[in-house]
C-alpha cells in the first residue's frame, strides 16, 4: 500500500461524482437517507484521513485505475484514490449483488 512521505498528513478532498450522485437518487429514500448519514458522519471523516486502510475499506482486484470497496451493511461503496492531488473519489454505490 502507498506511504506518505512528509510530516503531517494532509486530508484528503473527497469528490463525489455524477454516478454516483445518480445511485444515490434511485434507491429507497430510507435507504439514500441511511447511506448519506454514514458518509456524513463516519465515512467521509474517515476517507479524509485514510482512503487505504480500515475494516469496511478493501482494495479491488484486477481494476484499471485501482479501486477500492467501502462495505455500508448491504450496500458497497466504490471510489479512486489520487495520491498527487489528495482527492477520493467517490464513483458509485450499490447493492452488493448487483455491484460485482
Amino acid at each position: 500500500m502507498p506511504k506518505r512521505s512528509g510530516g503531517s498528513l494532509p486530508e484528503y478532498r473527497i469528490f463525489e461524482t455524477e454516478e454516483f450522485l445518480k445511485k444515490l437518487k434511485k434507491l429507497q429514500v430510507r435507504d439514500s437517507r441511511l447511506i448519506r448519514r454514514k458518509l456524513d458522519e463516519y465515512i467521509y471523516p474517515q476517507l479524509r484521513q485514510e482512503p487505504f486502510f480500515g475494516p469496511n475499506i478493501k482494495k479491488l482486484r484486477g481494476y484499471s485505475p485501482e479501486t477500492w470497496r467501502y462495505r455500508i451493511g448491504q450496500f458497497r461503496l466504490f471510489y479512486g484514490i489520487d495520491e498527487e492531488e489528495d482527492i477520493v473519489s467517490i464513483l458509485t454505490v450499490d447493492l452488493r449483488r448487483d455491484a460485482y
